[in-house]
């Protein structure tokens, strides 16, 4: 290879925006030479690099534009500490099988149980296999969603918010909702009924779901959106933000905050 086809072989790989096969192009070539590797070898492990690359980056950016306010994984979940959780209900739909059918999951329980480590954790899952997630808390999206009704927008961001297969709605019911926030709330799940998937996260019991909304009512109709094809799961337990205190002895096992 002259010095000019090594020049403009470079060149053209930043053209292409094919970095990674540009970055360890020379130092794999070194290394395939000693070896005697095949020039279809060669070819495949550059590529297989490239393609790698822009999947992790591809990955991180729709990760980050979910909204995640963390990162959680199911792998970190203690399920030991909370026995009252079926892992195997868990798994079920980590399968992501609710999302191809339009179906709605809904974590329930006490604060610090863990329902919005499960919630972020299914939802990196499904962007990891492709689909577009969308994380809010419940009293932010309310705002945005009433804030759009006012200027007219509401019809456009429900259709924005159409686009992605998967919402998470954190900490339904920390915050009750006035009467206005409820209408626009309605709209959101009435348009996603059997066309697209959302996971809710709330320290209220379904009964007291009209609090949330203070009109039992609209609440009703909303439930019977959610639940018509929805797993709901119940969580029953300690704080999982004490399980260290609590197994070091610092808080009695009793405590449940």
């Amino acid at each position: 290879m002259t010095n000019f086809e090594y020049e403009r072989l470079h060149h053209n790989l930043k053209l292409l925006k094919l970095g990674t096969f540009e970055s360890v192009l020379d130092n794999y070539l070194e290394i395939a030479a000693k070896e005697k590797k095949s020039t279809i070898e060669i070819l495949d492990y550059l590529v297989d690099r490239e393609l790698r690359s822009k999947e992790s980056r591809s990955l991180a950016l729709r990760t980050r534009k979910a909204g995640f306010p963390m990162e959680k994984r199911l792998d970190d979940f203690d399920f030991d500490f909370q026995p009252s959780l079926d892992r195997s209900v868990i798994n079920e739909i980590a399968s992501l099988k609710f999302i191809h059918n339009a179906e709605n999951v809904v974590l329930l329980g006490p604060p610090g149980v863990g329902k919005t480590h499960l919630a972020i954790a299914l939802g990196i899952e499904a962007v990891r296999a492709g689909f577009r997630v969308q994380f809010a808390n419940a009293s932010a999206l309310i705002e945005r969603l009433a804030k759009a009704d006012r200027e007219k927008r509401l019809e456009e961001m429900i259709r924005e918010l159409s686009r992605f297969q998967l919402i998470i709605i954190d900490e339904m019911g920390y915050l009750p909702f006035d009467d206005f926030g409820a209408h626009c709330f309605f709209q959101l799940v009435s348009r996603r009924y059997e066309r697209a998937s959302i996971i809710f996260t709330s320290n209220k019991s379904y009964g007291e779901w009209g609090d949330i909304f203070k009109d039992h009512v609209i609440a009703a109709a909303i439930l019977d959106r959610i639940l018509h094809h929805c797993t709901t799961v119940n969580i029953k337990g300690d704080s999982y933000r004490l399980k260290d205190r609590k197994r070091q002895g610092i808080i009695p096992q009793s405590f449940s905050g």
